[in-house]
């Protein structure tokens, strides 16, 4: 597939980066030509002459950010499976090379760091029907790789589970990059407003016990809940004499029957949420 060229100097590359701040602090939806041909110094009709439509600018700029994001992931996730070999890649080195591309690409980026930010999450959650082809082309490749060695790494959890959870962790990057710095506006517990790299640490930790949470032990053939030593144990039940607000007391679990491993089926169901994936 033929590679968009992006522009390197000139009033072409004016209009596109105007359109990319533009877009950053406002959204696809709301930014006009007339916005961006103000903002880049040019007349009405430099969109049309310079890219052909409006709908050619918006492709360009996702094309722009997003191909490389997704061609480091996959980068990152096939030099792991190649230092692994034939066994499974960690869960963390999975989730690390699906997360670290953000910290390495916001460097290389002529936007702030903020605008960066903003715009990637905006193209991250936009409708797959809008991309442009060169990413539709990859992101079926990319979800692949990405659900089969996730579920090397956690070989009891149900595929459909598996996509469910993989999709949150998406959900999650997004708000992190579109509303990492209300966060930290404000949550007095957040101090002041921590490096980007950070704020990864924070979202990995996150992912990976999102992805691990209840997962079964191989080993063990039972739950392992995130955060637990992995001793197959479960965490503390809740103290028999604790009631709610009604007077009844909630239902205890057996604390010594552990829960059935499940089976990876073999083929998601039709209904599986994985078209809902949007990377």
């Amino acid at each position: 597939m033929k590679r968009t060229l992006v522009p390197t100097e000139g009033p072409k590359l004016r209009l596109l980066e105007a359109a990319e701040t533009l877009f950053a602090q406002n959204g696809f939806e709301v930014v006009s030509v007339r916005d961006i041909t103000q903002a880049a110094g040019s007349n009405v009709a430099a969109v049309n002459y310079h890219f052909g439509s409006r709908d050619a600018l918006v492709a360009l700029v996702m094309t722009r950010y997003l191909v490389p994001i997704n061609e480091e992931r996959l980068v990152r996730l096939e030099a792991a499976e190649a230092r692994w070999a034939s066994q499974a890649v960690p869960l963390e080195e999975v989730v690390d090379a699906f997360v670290r591309p953000l910290i390495t690409r916001v460097e290389k980026s002529t936007l702030a760091q903020p605008l960066f930010l903003r715009l990637v999450g905006r193209i991250f959650a936009s409708h797959s029907e809008s991309w442009p082809n060169e990413i539709e082309a990859k992101a079926s490749v990319l979800i692949d790789r990405f659900t089969r060695s996730l579920g090397k790494a956690l070989p009891t959890l149900p595929e459909e589970d598996l996509v469910w959870r993989l999709h949150f962790v998406v959900g999650a990057i997004i708000h992190m990059l579109l509303h990492g710095q209300t966060t930290q506006r404000l949550e007095p517990r957040v101090g002041g407003a921590p490096e980007m790299a950070a704020t990864m640490e924070q979202l990995l930790s996150f992912a990976v016990a999102g992805l691990r949470g209840g997962v079964m032990s191989p080993d063990a053939g039972v739950a392992v809940p995130s955060g637990d030593a992995g001793d197959g144990h479960r965490p503390p039940l809740q103290d028999a004499d604790q009631v709610l607000e009604d007077g009844h007391r909630p239902p205890l679990q057996d604390a010594e029957e552990p829960l059935p491993a499940k089976k990876r089926p073999k083929k998601a169901a039709l209904n599986s949420p994985q078209v809902m994936f949007e990377f």
